[in-house]
C-alpha cells in the first residue's frame, strides 16, 4: 500500500481547506439566534490575520537580508521585491474595511455582546508587526492605562513579543545600512562639508542677496524672516549637538550620521548604485504612509459602528485609536522629513571622479581593484576601514 506521506495531495489537502474553513464559528448561532452578519465579521478579521503573518514573514526575511555584515548588492532586489509584496498586501487592507463598511451599526450591535471582551487590540501578529518594524515603545499610547502586553498572558505570546522588542527592528538595521553609506566620509568627496557650503550658497544666492537689494521695508522684513527660519532649519541637522537633542526629545529616529546617508542617497539618486537603496527608501515610506492609513481606516470604522461607546476590551474605542493615528506611530518619521533638506538640482555639489566611478555600474574590475587599493591607502581613522568599497555597497 502507498504510504501516506508520498502521496500526491490534492488542492484541499495541500491547503488544508477541511480544517481552515470550519474556523468560522459564529457565536450567535452558538447562543441560538444567529446573526448573518457576524459571518463577514469573523472572515475579515481571519483575513487580516493571515495576511498580517505574511508580512511578517516577508519582513522577518527583509531583517535577515539587512543584519548581514556585508550588503551584497544582489540580494536588493529580493529586498525589494519583498518590500514592495508588504505595500501591496497594506494596500489591500486598507481597502479591506470597505467590505466591512457593508455591515451596518445595527447589524453589528445584533452580535456585540458575543465578543465579549475580544478586541483588535489583542492582535499578537499586529503588535509584533510594529515591534519588528521599529515602532518605539515609550511612543506607544497606553491601553486601559496599561503596557500593552498586559493583555498578552499566555507564555508563548509574552516569549514571542519579548523577542520582537530585544532583536534589531528594520529601523535599527536600515540605520546601521545607512550608517554605512558611499560618500559619507571618503577622502576625495567629503558630502556633509560640501553639503553645508552648499546650503549656505542657496541660502544666500535666494534670499539673503534679494533682502540686501529690496527697498520695500514689508518685503524685506519678510525675507529676512524667511531666510532666519531657513538657516534654523537646517541647522537643526548640520549641529550634531542640536541633531542629537531632537533624537533625545523622541522627534527623530536615525542617528546622526545615518540621516546623513539617507539625504546622500536622496539628492543623488539618478546615480546608478543609488537606484535600489532610494527605492528601499521609498518603499519604507511607503509601508509607513499605509500603516497610517489602515489606522485612519479603522479609525473611522469603528466610530461609524459603535460611535463614542467603549472598546469591548474596555477601551475608550474611537479616542483610544484616534491617538494612534499621529507621527508616534510612524517608524520612518525621518525619511519623510528629508524633503524638508532638499536643496535644487544646481546647488547640489557635484560628485568626484572617484566617487563618480564608485556609484557607477560600468566600472571595470582593474578600475575597482584601484579604487579599492587607493581608498584603502587614505584612510584617516580606524572607523573609516568600515567604510564603502567600490565593489560592494554598504560593506562593513
Amino acid at each position: 500500500m502507498e504510504d501516506d506521506k508520498t502521496a500526491p495531495k490534492n488542492y484541499q489537502d495541500y491547503l488544508m481547506l477541511q480544517q481552515l474553513l470550519k474556523c468560522q464559528v459564529l457565536q450567535s448561532e452558538e447562543a441560538g439566534k444567529p446573526v448573518h452578519d457576524e459571518h463577514l465579521f469573523i472572515i475579515t478579521h481571519q483575513a487580516y490575520e493571515l495576511w498580517f503573518k505574511q508580512m511578517l514573514f516577508e519582513i522577518d526575511a527583509v531583517r535577515e537580508t539587512f543584519a548581514s555584515p556585508a550588503m551584497d548588492e544582489s540580494r536588493m532586489l529580493a529586498v525589494i521585491n519583498r518590500l514592495q509584496r508588504v505595500t501591496l498586501i497594506l494596500k489591500l487592507l486598507v481597502d479591506q474595511f470597505v467590505i466591512l463598511e457593508t455591515m451596518t451599526p445595527l447589524d453589528f450591535l445584533e452580535f456585540r455582546q458575543h465578543l465579549a471582551t475580544a478586541s483588535g487590540f489583542q492582535s499578537l501578529q499586529f503588535r509584533l508587526l510594529e515591534n519588528k518594524l521599529g515602532v518605539k515603545q515609550e511612543n506607544r499610547v497606553k491601553y486601559n492605562q496599561q503596557h500593552y502586553m498586559k493583555v498578552f498572558s499566555d507564555e508563548e505570546s509574552v516569549k514571542m513579543l519579548m523577542e520582537s522588542v530585544e532583536q534589531p527592528s528594520l529601523l535599527l538595521l536600515v540605520e546601521r545600512w545607512l550608517e554605512r553609506t558611499p560618500g559619507l566620509r571618503r577622502h576625495d568627496f567629503r558630502f556633509w562639508q560640501a553639503f553645508e557650503i552648499a546650503v549656505g550658497r542657496w541660502l544666500d544666492e535666494t534670499i539673503y542677496q534679494p533682502y540686501i537689494a529690496e527697498t520695500d521695508p514689508k518685503v524685506k522684513e519678510t525675507l529676512m524672516a524667511e531666510y532666519q527660519k531657513q538657516k534654523d532649519s537646517f541647522d537643526t541637522i548640520l549641529d550634531p549637538i542640536k541633531y542629537n537633542t531632537y533624537i533625545e526629545r523622541g522627534e527623530r529616529r536615525l542617528s546622526h550620521k545615518a540621516f546623513q546617508g539617507a539625504l546622500l542617497i536622496s539628492l543623488y539618486r539618478e546615480e546608478p548604485r543609488f537606484h535600489q537603496p532610494f527605492q528601499v527608501l521609498t518603499l519604507l515610506m511607503d509601508i509607513d504612509s499605509l500603516m497610517t492609513k489602515w489606522r485612519y481606516n479603522h479609525v473611522m470604522m469603528v466610530q461609524r459602528m459603535i460611535g463614542s461607546k467603549l472598546g469591548t476590551g474596555g477601551s475608550s474605542g474611537y479616542h483610544y485609536l484616534r491617538s494612534t493615528v499621529s507621527d508616534r506611530y510612524k517608524v520612518f518619521l525621518d525619511l519623510f522629513n528629508l524633503s524638508t533638506y532638499v536643496i535644487p538640482r544646481e546647488y547640489i555639489p557635484p560628485l568626484t571622479m572617484s566617487m563618480k566611478r564608485t556609484l557607477s555600474t560600468l566600472q571595470t574590475e582593474a578600475e575597482a581593484e584601484s579604487g579599492i587599493e587607493d581608498q584603502a591607502s587614505s584612510l584617516e581613522s580606524s572607523d573609516q576601514s568600515n567604510e564603502d568599497t567600490s565593489t560592494a555597497m554598504f560593506t562593513v
